[in-house]
């Protein structure tokens, strides 16, 4: 089969498609023919050395993906060959064929396909971890999402309506904020042409936001904190602009706000049977036509180092798939 290969950290251009063995499916595990993987943040991280988990080389990148059951280990009895699936790979996923957990795979309902099965985990089960497990968001709270036009960023917008928050939408086009406004966005902030606080201000009349998700950092990230309500809670999900800010901590204090970490695989790992009633909650939204994902372009496993390229400079709106 095909693969995508990274063989030492690098930047995109830097990934290899080479032919190598199919896997097996041992103890607990399955083997997926990918259909569609999608491409996220994590992704430009992990080939260079800069994320949480370092796999062996050589590796693939993907952490998302759909597909068909080729094969199945000993104690996977929820699926079985033949059946569409959606999993959590972690990486893997840039290839014709991965090797995934069995308790992190769930069978795609009827009527879903493979590229909007493979839309759904990483950036929607993020964004819903992040609301409803870190944030516990009301309706009627407002929720400013950082990044609004990016996969986790539309996500966020999608799902702070349907949880029944004012949701403002800040993100640094005009374009993108007309697609943010098109999945549900009641306000929006050019953060290049407005200046983000006074632009709050406005917009809530100066009480500040309850929610903030942040999936960019930067220099965004103290003029937020510093809009936030009292008990607001400021929601940590990544670092897309680059640098980790560092926050004055008498902001908190002063504001009676949390600061409020967001490690959505982390989450999956630790509580599988949370994130399997989220999963399932999500196909709930998606059936019922609330969840739509948006598809931004598709890629080939040879274009894979283009896909990376158009995360890395931040031109996404919505989603980024490879499709073997």
């Amino acid at each position: 089969m095909k693969a995508v290969l990274c063989r030492q950290y690098g930047p995109p251009e830097s990934l290899q498609v080479e032919e190598i063995e199919w896997p097996k499916a041992d103890k607990g595990k399955l083997v997926i023919e990918v259909k569609a993987c999608g491409v996220n943040f994590p992704d430009t991280l992990i080939i260079q050395g800069k994320y949480q988990f370092k796999p062996a080389f050589p590796f693939s990148p993907g952490g998302e993906v759909a597909g068909v059951v080729r094969e199945v280990g000993e104690g996977v009895t929820h699926l079985k060959p033949g059946d569409n699936v959606f999993s959590l790979t972690g990486w893997g996923g840039f290839s014709e064929g991965v090797l995934a957990d069995g308790y992190r795979s769930f069978p795609m309902p009827l009527g879903m396909d493979h590229q909007t099965a493979a839309s759904l985990m990483y950036t929607y089960g993020t964004s819903y971890h992040a609301l409803k497990d870190r944030a516990n968001i009301q309706m009627g709270e407002t929720l400013l999402v950082l990044g609004a036009a990016g996969g986790v960023g539309l996500a966020a917008v999608t799902l702070g309506k349907i949880m029944g928050a004012k949701v403002i939408a800040a993100a640094s086009t005009d374009e993108k904020l007309a697609l943010c406004r098109e999945f549900g966005a009641d306000e929006t902030i050019n953060y290049l042409s407005q200046d983000l606080r006074e632009r709050i201000k406005e917009i809530t009349g100066g009480q500040g936001v309850d929610v903030i998700y942040d999936p960019v950092g930067g220099n965004l990230a103290e003029p937020a904190l510093r809009s936030m309500s009292w008990r607001g809670r400021y929601l940590v999900i990544g670092f897309a602009a680059g640098p980790i800010p560092s926050l004055p901590l008498n902001l908190p204090l002063l504001n009676g706000c949390s600061v409020v970490g967001v490690f959505w695989g982390a989450f999956a790992e630790r509580q599988p049977q949370d994130n399997f009633r989220n999963v399932q909650e999500l196909i709930g939204f998606w059936q019922d036509g609330r969840l739509k994902p948006h598809i931004h372009a598709t890629y080939s496993l040879e274009q894979a180092a283009d896909a990376l390229n158009e995360m890395l400079g931040r031109r996404v709106m919505g989603k980024v798939l490879i499709v073997p």
